[in-house]
């Protein structure tokens, strides 16, 4: 609904549902509670979104981005009733939800309500460890309460398509003809309890690399998991900053700082990928539309919004000592 200034699912319509008989596709969607201020804009929100799609039910409708006080307001507005009617009437055939929190509260929702069918996670090998993101911990809890997941995150954001020379030298030691990404997405479509995996394309060449290795697809053995597992942690040793650039960050930001960009050249310069120059004249591009990191009031907005749980705030002092002149 919010993707794309709200025209994604137009795009979807234009792009598939015109085209396609529509037992030949499956289309989901998303609620965002960030867009309620009444219980009608949920009727309102719902209608707009079939609407746009123009479809007459929703393969998959999901709850979008559950966790910490965000919990609360899908209570509040008692969305879980609304939906199951919507279910009901057959505009949704499987009802599920998006999360970014702990364990400990998927299971506390998923115990409170089992009628949802399904849960989007945001797993990879890099998070499956995480403190923070709890991959591994979040995908036990489903698995434990028999709900099928929906990976999102497969690559976090490209990361796992852009590693270091060490890892795609092993990677490629044992699998040639792989290319990098294809570890990170045969990680999780491995795993089974996962129903699907979300992989964000940028171009022909990615849709067509994805579909060579999962048109047959192969699940992994365990001298491959174990060689993600090392890629993990080399990985994590040259990542400063680990931004997946989803931008939720910058839609509030009161002094327009292009967070996730200037992340990215900070990375880039710790990692020794670009020039001091090179650096500094990206960042200097950066900001010439938008704020400077040092520019940050600390509002804490964006860290609220991150899913990536990031200390942003202290982070952006990071890239201010290292990329600016201070007056």
């Amino acid at each position: 609904y919010v993707y794309i200034n709200g025209t994604s699912e137009v795009a979807a319509k234009e792009a598939i549902v015109k085209r396609y008989p529509r037992e030949s596709f499956q289309l989901a969607t998303k609620l965002p509670m960030h867009e309620l201020k009444t219980e009608e804009d949920m009727e309102r929100i719902f209608t707009t979104s079939m609407e746009r799609a123009g479809v007459e039910y929703f393969d998959f409708y999901l709850l979008h981005n559950l966790g910490e006080k965000r919990t609360q307001y899908f209570d509040d507005y008692d969305i879980w009733n609304f939906l199951e009617e919507k279910k009901k009437e057959g505009l949704i055939r499987h009802l599920g939800f998006s999360f970014h929190d702990n364990a400990q509260l998927l299971d506390k929702v998923l115990t409170e309500h089992p009628e949802m069918e399904f849960v989007q996670l945001q797993m990879n090998y890099l998070d499956w460890e995480s403190a923070e993101v709890q991959s591994r911990k979040c995908y036990e809890v489903a698995s434990k309460h028999g709900k099928p997941v929906i990976v999102m995150e497969p690559v976090k954001g490209g990361t796992l398509a852009d590693v270091p020379a060490e890892v795609r030298e092993s990677f490629a030691a044992y699998h040639p003809d792989l290319s990098v990404p294809s570890w990170a997405i045969r990680f999780v479509a491995s795993l089974d309890n996962v129903a699907m995996v979300l992989s964000g394309m940028s171009n022909m060449e990615q849709l067509m690399d994805n579909i060579s290795y999962m048109k047959e697809f192969v699940p992994m053995n365990a001298e491959e998991t174990e060689l993600v597992h090392k890629a993990a942690e080399m990985i994590k040793d040259s990542i400063a900053i680990p931004c997946t650039g989803c931008s939720y960050c910058t839609e509030g930001c009161p002094m327009q700082i292009a967070i996730p960009d200037l992340f990215r050249v900070y990375n880039k310069s710790k990692r020794g990928e670009i020039t001091d120059v090179e650096a500094n004249e990206e960042y200097r591009q950066l900001t010439e539309s938008g704020g400077k990191a040092r520019e940050c009031l600390a509002c804490g907005q964006c860290q609220v919004a991150c899913p990536q749980h990031l200390e942003i705030i202290n982070y952006l002092k990071d890239v201010a000592k290292c990329m600016e002149k201070q007056d």
